[in-house]
Protein backbone atom coordinates (compact mmCIF):
# COMPACT_ATOMS: atom_id res chain seq x y z
CA UNK A 1 0.00 0.00 0.00
CA UNK A 2 1.14 3.29 -0.56
CA UNK A 3 2.14 6.07 1.93
CA UNK A 4 -1.04 8.22 0.88
CA UNK A 5 -1.16 11.98 2.86
CA UNK A 6 -4.20 12.31 5.52
CA UNK A 7 -7.37 13.18 4.12
CA UNK A 8 -7.80 16.62 4.20
CA UNK A 9 -11.37 18.36 2.94
CA UNK A 10 -10.50 21.44 2.71
CA UNK A 11 -6.97 20.89 0.88
CA UNK A 12 -9.21 18.51 -1.62
CA UNK A 13 -11.62 21.24 -2.22
CA UNK A 14 -8.95 23.56 -3.17
CA UNK A 15 -7.91 20.95 -5.68
CA UNK A 16 -10.98 20.89 -6.82
CA UNK A 17 -11.76 24.39 -7.23
CA UNK A 18 -8.12 24.99 -9.17
CA UNK A 19 -9.14 22.33 -11.56
CA UNK A 20 -12.44 24.02 -12.13
CA UNK A 21 -10.63 27.42 -12.69
CA UNK A 22 -7.76 25.74 -14.85
CA UNK A 23 -11.01 24.30 -17.23
CA UNK A 24 -12.77 27.57 -17.26
CA UNK A 25 -9.68 29.77 -18.18
CA UNK A 26 -8.58 27.06 -20.88
CA UNK A 27 -11.63 25.32 -22.35
CA UNK A 28 -13.98 26.79 -24.74
CA UNK A 29 -16.43 24.71 -24.95
CA UNK A 30 -16.75 24.56 -20.80
CA UNK A 31 -17.00 28.76 -21.48
CA UNK A 32 -19.88 28.20 -24.21
CA UNK A 33 -21.71 25.47 -21.65
CA UNK A 34 -21.83 27.51 -18.46
CA UNK A 35 -23.06 30.37 -21.06
CA UNK A 36 -26.03 28.18 -21.92
CA UNK A 37 -26.83 26.61 -18.57
CA UNK A 38 -26.33 29.79 -15.69
CA UNK A 39 -29.27 31.10 -17.54
CA UNK A 40 -31.14 27.93 -18.37
CA UNK A 41 -31.09 27.98 -14.30
CA UNK A 42 -31.85 30.94 -13.87
CA UNK A 43 -35.15 30.62 -16.00
CA UNK A 44 -36.20 27.30 -14.39
CA UNK A 45 -36.65 29.04 -10.93
CA UNK A 46 -39.73 31.02 -12.32
CA UNK A 47 -41.34 28.09 -14.00
CA UNK A 48 -44.53 26.66 -12.16
CA UNK A 49 -42.95 23.05 -11.83
CA UNK A 50 -42.61 20.42 -8.78
CA UNK A 51 -39.93 19.93 -6.54
CA UNK A 52 -38.77 17.15 -8.54
CA UNK A 53 -38.95 18.75 -11.74
CA UNK A 54 -36.68 21.83 -10.43
CA UNK A 55 -34.02 19.03 -9.46
CA UNK A 56 -34.22 17.11 -13.06
CA UNK A 57 -33.52 19.81 -15.33
CA UNK A 58 -30.64 20.78 -12.24
CA UNK A 59 -29.25 18.01 -11.85
CA UNK A 60 -29.64 17.26 -15.96
CA UNK A 61 -27.23 20.79 -16.60
CA UNK A 62 -24.93 19.49 -14.03
CA UNK A 63 -24.30 16.54 -16.10
CA UNK A 64 -23.17 18.76 -18.75
CA UNK A 65 -20.63 20.46 -16.34
CA UNK A 66 -19.50 17.05 -14.64
CA UNK A 67 -19.22 15.65 -17.89
CA UNK A 68 -16.99 18.25 -19.41
CA UNK A 69 -14.79 18.62 -16.60
CA UNK A 70 -14.12 14.39 -17.17
CA UNK A 71 -13.38 14.88 -20.56
CA UNK A 72 -11.00 17.92 -19.99
CA UNK A 73 -9.30 15.13 -17.86
CA UNK A 74 -8.95 12.29 -19.98
CA UNK A 75 -7.80 15.18 -23.28
CA UNK A 76 -5.14 16.01 -20.99
CA UNK A 77 -3.72 12.63 -19.66
CA UNK A 78 -3.59 11.81 -23.39
CA UNK A 79 -1.75 14.40 -24.64
CA UNK A 80 0.60 14.09 -21.91
CA UNK A 81 0.96 10.72 -22.47
CA UNK A 82 1.09 10.69 -26.40
CA UNK A 83 3.45 13.39 -27.89
CA UNK A 84 2.35 12.59 -31.42
CA UNK A 85 -0.62 11.77 -33.26
CA UNK A 86 -1.96 8.24 -32.15
CA UNK A 87 -4.90 6.38 -33.05
CA UNK A 88 -5.27 5.55 -29.89
CA UNK A 89 -5.35 8.76 -27.94
CA UNK A 90 -7.83 9.95 -30.79
CA UNK A 91 -9.91 7.13 -29.98
CA UNK A 92 -9.58 8.13 -25.84
CA UNK A 93 -10.25 11.81 -27.08
CA UNK A 94 -13.42 10.84 -29.29
CA UNK A 95 -15.05 8.98 -26.64
CA UNK A 96 -14.64 11.85 -24.15
CA UNK A 97 -15.99 13.75 -26.52
CA UNK A 98 -19.09 11.62 -27.25
CA UNK A 99 -20.11 11.39 -23.46
CA UNK A 100 -20.16 15.46 -23.17
CA UNK A 101 -22.36 14.83 -26.81
CA UNK A 102 -24.70 12.62 -24.92
CA UNK A 103 -24.91 14.32 -21.75
CA UNK A 104 -26.20 17.53 -24.02
CA UNK A 105 -28.56 15.29 -25.53
CA UNK A 106 -29.78 13.67 -22.39
CA UNK A 107 -30.04 17.48 -20.81
CA UNK A 108 -31.89 18.67 -23.94
CA UNK A 109 -34.26 15.96 -23.91
CA UNK A 110 -35.26 16.10 -20.13
CA UNK A 111 -35.85 20.01 -20.49
CA UNK A 112 -38.02 19.35 -23.86
CA UNK A 113 -40.19 16.84 -21.84
CA UNK A 114 -40.65 18.94 -18.42
CA UNK A 115 -41.46 22.01 -21.09
CA UNK A 116 -43.75 20.15 -23.34
CA UNK A 117 -45.53 18.79 -19.68
CA UNK A 118 -45.84 22.41 -18.69
CA UNK A 119 -47.12 23.72 -21.78
CA UNK A 120 -49.96 20.95 -22.87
Amino acid sequence: MRNQPKYNFFKNTSYALEGLKDIYENEKSFKIELAIILPLLVVQVFLNLSLEEHLILVISLFGIIITECINSGIERCVDLACKEQNLLAKKAKDAGAAAVFLSITVASLVWIIVILKLIF
